[in-house]
């Protein structure tokens, strides 16, 4: 009994280690900033776990059959005869492990769908290749602007050593404020292309003639990168999203500078 006890501490021990380490990992999903991001990023473990633990017994079972059952120490081929209550256990165990997958995956797809209620609605639009994108609704209601690579082409040409955000850089952050359900309306004005953004749990197609629509809280300040997900021509890969999380004061401010500058040009533009 304690050495059960002591194997299922081992267990739960090196689970919690391995996903402490894994969430910093650069093999791994980045470190989830939404609630979304976080069932994702908290199933995309639990999967790996479930897998794991299937492939261990069926490799198990396989190579030790192989070895200690091989015809050079005697043994003969065995005669199985049918068994229904065999046949009925290896196709329920399948049934609920896929049970057991599928509920929180379905409960976390139907809350990436809930986009009502937002506090702030920004639409995206996708173009060869930039973003543009439209406040809409909530406090900064107006504000327009494009989104544009900003990366020297200097290191885009091998001229100068490569940048910490090599091609993830903007001209032009998307700003919201922390803690705040924002929606994202998406479309595009030529091809296909995808606002994609992992510590936040986004990824959704921009569509021409079509408006999709996600959303997300993010749970603390930062800056928070994406690209665009769909192979959409020559410079697809100079797509990049950065989205930058500000306390709600530093918002305020953003917007005001932001809505006046667009008066003022507007006002030179007349």
């Amino acid at each position: 009994m304690r050495s059960k006890s002591a194997a299922a501490l081992a267990g739960v021990s090196a689970l919690a280690l391995y996903s402490s380490v894994a969430v910093g990992s650069k093999y791994n999903l980045p470190e989830p900033q939404s609630v979304i991001a976080k069932d994702i990023y908290d199933q995309h473990i639990m999967l790996l776990w479930i897998c794991l633990v299937i492939f261990i017994g069926v490799f198990g079972v396989m190579f030790y059959s192989v070895l200690k059952h091989r015809k050079s120490l005697g043994y003969k081929a065995a005669n199985f005869h049918h068994s229904t209550a065999v046949e009925i256990v290896w196709t329920v165990i399948p049934c609920l492990i896929l049970v057991v997958m599928a509920w929180p995956a379905t409960k976390t797809v139907i809350a990436m769908k809930d986009t009502s209620s937002p506090d702030i609605t920004i639409k995206a639009t996708g173009y060869q290749w930039m973003w543009g994108y439209d406040y809409l609704q909530g406090e900064g209601e107006g504000i327009s602007f494009f989104s544009k690579l900003s990366t020297p082409r200097s290191q885009i040409e091998n001229k100068a050593p490569k940048g910490d955000n090599y091609l993830l850089e903007v001209d032009n952050h998307v700003v919201v404020p922390v803690g705040k359900k924002v929606r994202i309306i998406l479309t595009a004005n030529d091809v296909l292309h995808a606002w994609w953004v992992p510590a936040l749990g986004i990824k959704q197609d921009a569509i021409p003639g079509f408006i999709r629509d996600t959303w997300f809280t993010a749970d603390k300040p930062g800056i928070y990168r994406g690209q665009c997900a769909e192979l959409c021509g020559k410079d697809h890969g100079y797509m990049p999203i950065v989205v930058e999380v500000m306390e709600a004061g530093e918002y305020s401010k953003w917007v005001a500078a932001k809505s006046s500058a667009v008066k003022t040009s507007m006002h030179v533009e007349n």
